[in-house]
């Protein structure tokens, strides 16, 4: 249950997030989450949305530098320690993270962690075994 997710490089200039947030409104795309890592020079938003393949084509016929990636959704108990057994089980796999963010859609008991690792397929088989529950784009999409 892997999660498609838009990566797009964006300059550090004034309204250039704008542009990409009007782009996404004009052409009906949702985003569910969205994370901006900066340096400098430029940041990197990462995304989910309700049409990944779609924005990703509207955002690079508007100029933007666009790519994919396969991120799983992990159901976290939201209370000290909840995090830590995930992060447990991933390196207990030898699975590394390479980057992680958080969102919330719907409260509830539990945080939703989106992350991105060295080995989907091993991720995502050490998290089922050991109960964790992953979220798949249908399940985010619901209001």
């Amino acid at each position: 249950m892997f999660i498609k997710q838009l990566s797009v490089f964006l300059e550090n200039k004034k309204g250039r997030l704008a542009s990409l947030a009007s782009v996404m409104a004009r052409n009906g795309i949702d985003l569910y989450a969205l994370s901006i890592a900066d340096t400098t020079n430029f940041g990197i938003l990462r995304a989910l949305t309700n049409d990944t393949d779609k924005a990703a084509r509207i955002l690079r016929e508007e100029g933007f530098m666009v790519n994919t990636t396969e991120v799983i959704a992990a159901e976290v108990d939201d209370r000290p320690g909840g995090l830590a057994k995930v992060l447990d089980v991933l390196d207990a796999g030898g699975i590394g993270v390479e980057y992680l963010y958080s969102f919330v859609r719907n409260p509830s008991d539990s945080a939703l962690i989106l992350f991105r690792v060295s080995d989907t397929e091993a991720a995502f088989k050490a998290l089922t075994e050991a109960g964790v529950r992953l979220i798949g784009l249908d399940e985010l999409s619901k209001k």
